[in-house]
C-alpha cells in the first residue's frame, strides 16, 4: 500500500504559483514553474528560489557528541570550528557509501547532520546504532526545520536587506544564528549550484513569511523561484555528485575520485576505515574507473544508466546526464575505464539507443563561477 506523498511547509504557496509537482523521495516536490531553463540560467546570472524542505536535519548533542561523529563518519568533525560546515560522507565497514552529508557545528556540544532526502532514515538509523557507548544524543529533527535556499549572484544583496547578520564576514561552509525576515533562521553559506547563495534552516511556521520577504526584496533584480529541475543541470554543471547516481553503497569515496573527504589521520577507529585503506591502495595503484564529464557533439542527451564506448567496446556507464543551458550542449557524467578517463581522449561515444553519439571527455566541473 502506498503511503501519500509528505508535503513540505511551502506546499500551498507552491500550487498557488503554478508549479509542477513530483514525488521525490517520498515528499511531493516542485519539479518547476515555468521555464527549467529560465530558472537555471536565473541562478547562474541573478538568484532563484527553492524549496529543500525534503532534506533530513538530524541533530548529535552531548559531551561526546564530536566522538561519536568521528566514529560514525569518515571526516574529521574535531577539526569543524563553531559556526563552520563540512562536507563528509558516512560509509558501511565495508566502505561503501551509505549517504553524503553536511555537518554544521551549532555549538560548543552540538551538531547538525544534514543528509540526502532519500537516505535521512538510513542515516538516522546507523547514527542511532554507532551511538552505543558515546555519551551523545542523535536526534531526528526532519519536522522542527524548513529549509529555503536563495542561490546566484544576487543573492548576497537579497538576503541583506532583511537579515541583521553580518553576511559579508560569513565565509563559504560556514553557518550563524541570525533573523530573517523577523524570525530566527541558522543561515549557511553553502549551496548546490556551483553559486554563491545561503540555506536558511527555519522553523516550518516561519517558512511561508520568509519565503514572500525573500521574493519581495528579490523582485528588482530578477529573482524566480525555482523547482528541482534546474537544481539537478545546476549541480550537473558544478560537477557536484548526486547520491543514487554518482554515489553508491556499491562505491567508496576513493572510487567517486572523493577519498580527500576520507581522514585517516584522525584519532581512533571510524566506521569503515580497514576497507578504506584498502581502497585508497587500489586508488593509487590500479583505479578500476574514473568519475569524468563529457560533453556532446550532437544533439541527443544521454542519461543514467546508459553505456559509454569506444572502438565498439563498452569502457564505462553515464551516471547523470542533460542538455547544459550554460554549455549550450547535452553534458553527462560517467564513471569511464582508467586508461580512457584523460581529457582529450579520442573516439570516445555514448550509445543512445543504438547509435553510438560521439562525446568529447573533459575534466570536471563543466562550470566554475569567476569570483
Amino acid at each position: 500500500m502506498s503511503t501519500a506523498p509528505r508535503l513540505t511547509a511551502l506546499d500551498a504557496l507552491h500550487r498557488s504559483l503554478g508549479a509542477t509537482m513530483t514525488d521525490f523521495a517520498g515528499w511531493d516536490m516542485p519539479l518547476r514553474y515555468a521555464s527549467e531553463r529560465d530558472e537555471h540560467v536565473a541562478v547562474r546570472t541573478k538568484a532563484g528560489l527553492f524549496d529543500l524542505s525534503h532534506m533530513g536535519e538530524i541533530t548529535v548533542t552531548g559531551p561526546q557528541a564530536v566522538d561519536l561523529l568521528d566514529f560514525a563518519l569518515v571526516g574529521n568533525i574535531s577539526t569543524v570550528g563553531n559556526g563552520r560546515a563540512r562536507y563528509t560522507m558516512i560509509c558501511q565497514e565495508d566502505g561503501g557509501i551509505l549517504d553524503d552529508l553536511i555537518v554544521y557545528r551549532l555549538g560548543e556540544t552540538e551538531y547538525m547532520v544534514v543528509a540526502n532526502a532519500s537516505n535521512a532514515q538510513i542515516v538516522l538509523d546507523a547514527l542511532v546504532a554507532r551511538a552505543g557507548g558515546f555519551d551523545a544524543e542523535v536526534r531526528d529533527d526532519r519536522d522542527a526545520y524548513a529549509l529555503i535556499a536563495v542561490q546566484g549572484p544576487e543573492s548576497p544583496g537579497i538576503l541583506k536587506s532583511i537579515t541583521d547578520a553580518d553576511l559579508d564576514g560569513l565565509k563559504y561552509y560556514a553557518g550563524l544564528p541570525g533573523t530573517v525576515a523577523g524570525v530566527p533562521a541558522l543561515i549557511a553559506r553553502t549551496g548546490y549550484t556551483g553559486e554563491d547563495g545561503f540555506e536558511l534552516f527555519l522553523k516550518p511556521e516561519h517558512a511561508e513569511g520568509v519565503w514572500k520577504a525573500l521574493t519581495e526584496a528579490g523582485e528588482g533584480v530578477g529573482l524566480i523561484p525555482c523547482g528541482l529541475s534546474c537544481r539537478d543541470t545546476l549541480r550537473l554543471e558544478a560537477g557536484m555528485p548526486l547520491y543514487g547516481h554518482e554515489l553508491t553503497t556499491a562505491l567508496t569515496p576513493f572510487d567517486a575520485g572523493l577519498g580527500r573527504v576520507v581522514k585517516f589521520e584522525k584519532p581512533g577507529d571510524f566506521v569503515g576505515r580497514k576497507a578504506l585503506e584498502a581502497a585508497a591502495e587500489r586508488a593509487e595503484t590500479a583505479p578500476p574507473r574514473k568519475l569524468v564529464g563529457l560533453i556532446a557533439e550532437g544533439r541527443r542527451v544521454p542519461r543514467a544508466g546508459f553505456s559509454v564506448v569506444k572502438d565498439g567496446v563498452v569502457i564505462g556507464e553515464v551516471t547523470s546526464g542533460a542538455p547544459s543551458p550554460t554549455l549550450g550542449k547535452p553534458i553527462a557524467i560517467a564513471y569511464v575505464d582508467a586508461a580512457h578517463a584523460a581529457p582529450g581522449t579520442e573516439g570516445v561515444g555514448v550509445d543512445i539507443r543504438g547509435t553510438h553519439e560521439p562525446y568529447e571527455v573533459v575534466a570536471l566541473p563543466f562550470y566554475k563561477r569567476q569570483k
